[in-house]
């Protein structure tokens, strides 16, 4: 099992200022510590279950710039892109500008998206969860064309690109890895199948039911279940000493045991590198059996 880093809260008591120089100790950290990607949200306001929406958000490309420039070994994408964030072919584009600047290290992580206010909020269109979905599988399209090089006019039902040229082309070949985040069991779960390289559950009890639901898209398809990687994501506290490691150990036994492959850890107090250091030499090595 790979352990990667999830980055969610920015808020720092020295204000803006500090955030940039903060943020790529963070990042420079965790690549030298091995962890195997650091991740983004891709939200514009901060979300519920970290804080109010007037904590410090960061714009998620943005700030992968900055972490791909503070690295050197690290993959790195958002966990994950809301599909009506972006026009495709930008996206496209923007995914691949940090694929080269990257040397070859990003990937697009992307889902249907939920947060209303936060689009609302800057004027972004919501469409309805039916388009959502549906703008969702279009996207994979076209990001996919793109990456094979294939310029010919796409008209599709909610876009239309009359050359999607893509220039410089991707590092990564045959294109960024694709990972789908999300659950649903209708929709979500059957694109993983058809055109991801890698699905984002959440844990719980529900998750080797959801991979089940997986592998029975992926039979139905002819697709080789094994060749999608199954992450998830987990969220460390360090001040709960000892018991807070043991029970994340178990935690990451029982994904592991589900199918689970990579993990990315959120941990409480984005800053503080000393969390970094603990889950590094005491779950990693762990991890690296399961």
């Amino acid at each position: 099992m790979r352990i990667g880093l999830s980055i969610a809260d920015f808020t720092l008591s020295g204000g803006p200022a500090c955030i940039g120089p903060e943020l790529g100790r963070v990042a420079r950290t965790a690549d030298d510590l091995g962890f195997s990607a650091i991740t983004v949200m891709d939200h514009y306001f901060q979300i519920g279950m970290i804080g109010p929406p007037e904590l410090p958000m960061l714009e998620g490309y943005t700030t992968l710039g900055y972490l791909a420039a503070a690295t050197q070994r690290v993959q790195l994408g958002t966990l994950a892109t809301g599909v009506h964030y972006r026009h495709p072919g930008l996206l496209a584009k923007i995914v691949t500008t940090l694929d080269v600047l990257s040397g070859g290290r990003a990937f697009l992580g992307i889902g249907a998206g939920w947060n209303e206010l936060e689009s609302r909020g800057l004027g972004v269109p919501f469409p309805a969860l039916g388009e959502r979905f549906e703008r969702l599988e279009e996207t994979l399209q076209i990001c996919l064309r793109m990456w094979q090089g294939d310029e010919s006019p796409i008209d599709g039902r909610y876009y239309q690109l009359a050359r999607p040229l893509n220039s410089p082309q991707s590092l990564s070949r045959p294109h960024p890895p694709i990972v789908i985040g999300g659950s649903g069991e209708q929709k979500t779960l059957r694109l993983v199948a058809q055109y991801a390289d890698a699905c984002n559950i959440f844990p719980g009890p529900q998750l080797p039911h959801k991979l089940e639901v997986l592998q029975r898209y992926c039979d139905e398809l002819g697709r080789d279940y094994a060749s999608i990687e199954k992450t998830s994501m987990t969220t460390f506290d360090a001040s709960g000493g000892e018991s807070a490691i043991a029970s994340t150990i178990e935690s990451l036994r029982e994904m592991a045991t589900a199918g689970i492959q990579t993990v990315y850890f959120g941990v409480v107090d984005t800053f503080a590198l000393k969390p970094l250091e603990i889950v590094a030499e005491r779950i990693m090595p762990v991890a690296a059996d399961l």
